[in-house]
């Protein structure tokens, strides 16, 4: 399996941010247009302004949007123009990532007149603080996320996201699309871009091979065209890996299938199975049944642990 880790320390430009914001916050550059590019953006948390114009200014958090509510606009213009001069000028601002005002409020002269001077860019939203809030920290927390890439192949089988890992021409490909062929969904064929989002793994297809699979002697395939819409999917939560592996390379197999697996991705460990690959073995159906034992041992029943109580309450029995 190979791995190729990317963004951990990510960040992303202002002019970036403003390009690719969620259509519902319909952002505007008020000022400080040259700043877009020099400033960025590295936390997903959002910071309300409204301490720090107060006086408390070691609350300024570098690579935060900085945001400027109904509350913050009301106590600055209730300031006198030397007061509310002051106040901005005591902010942080070479801290200050951009400034975001929402509900389409007027930003203060004083505020727009020293943004324009250090090119700091000042955002607009017509959205209320509390929606902004959420919708801003949502994308960046996905925008930000740590991501690394996998030569896997992702499918969405009842209702989980099941990543087959496995060496080049094992038959990753080959099996995913026997399974789509059953109604299962392809996510990603070949490499999964992998992003760590809180405490889960979500994937996704690289843009360019998005919706397609690549079969030796037959080349690209569009799933999508041959199979209908409703095989592909954009993106999956990672719940399950199942490795498949030459049987000659497998050192130890587990008979009973008491043995739990895993595989460990962006610091967050995902169940497996191993399935090992020989001539004559179905693995379409081996990896939809593993799939199926694991649903079942999540909810509480597994068929090995039984089988050993059982064989030990016999025993026991024999022994008295």
């Amino acid at each position: 399996m190979s791995s190729n880790q990317s963004n951990e320390h990510s960040f992303i430009t202002i002019e970036d941010f403003v390009s690719s914001a969620p259509e519902e916050l319909k952002l505007t550059i008020l000022t400080g247009a040259n700043g877009i590019r020099e400033r960025f953006i590295t936390s997903p948390r959002i910071q309300k302004l409204g301490l720090a114009l107060a006086g408390f200014t070691h609350y300024i958090h570098q690579g935060r949007v900085q945001l400027v509510g109904q509350s913050e606009i009301l106590y600055l213009n209730q300031l006198s123009e030397e007061k509310r001069r002051e106040a901005i000028n005591n902010l942080s601002l070479d801290k200050i990532s951009c400034i975001l005002i929402t509900k389409n409020q007027n930003a203060p002269a004083e505020l727009i007149e020293v943004a324009e001077k250090i090119n700091l860019p000042i955002l607009k939203t017509s959205t209320v603080s509390s929606t902004a809030i959420v919708t801003v920290s949502n994308f960046l927390q996905e925008k930000l996320a740590p991501s690394t890439s996998l030569h896997s192949v992702l499918l969405g089988m009842y209702g989980l996201g099941v990543l087959l890992l496995g060496e080049s021409g094992i038959g990753k490909s080959e099996c995913a699309l026997d399974l789509i062929t059953r109604g299962h969904r392809l996510i990603s064929d070949d490499t999964v871009i992998i992003k760590k989002i809180g405490k889960k793994l979500e994937g996704y297809a690289p843009e360019l091979t998005a919706g397609h699979i690549e079969i030796r002697g037959l080349g690209i395939i569009n799933i999508r065209d041959l199979f209908g819409v409703s095989s592909v999917e954009p993106n999956k939560k990672i719940d399950l890996c199942i490795e498949l592996k030459n049987w000659s390379d497998v050192e130890e197999i587990d008979r009973l299938g008491l043995e739990t697996k895993e595989e460990e991705v962006l610091e967050i460990k995902i169940p497996k199975f191993l399935l090992p690959v020989s001539t004559g073995r179905n693995i379409s159906t081996l990896v939809e049944t593993a799939v199926r034992m694991f649903l079942l041992k999540s909810a509480g029943f597994d068929a090995a642990q039984k089988l050993i109580e059982k064989h030990t309450a016999i025993v026991s029995g024999n022994n008295q």
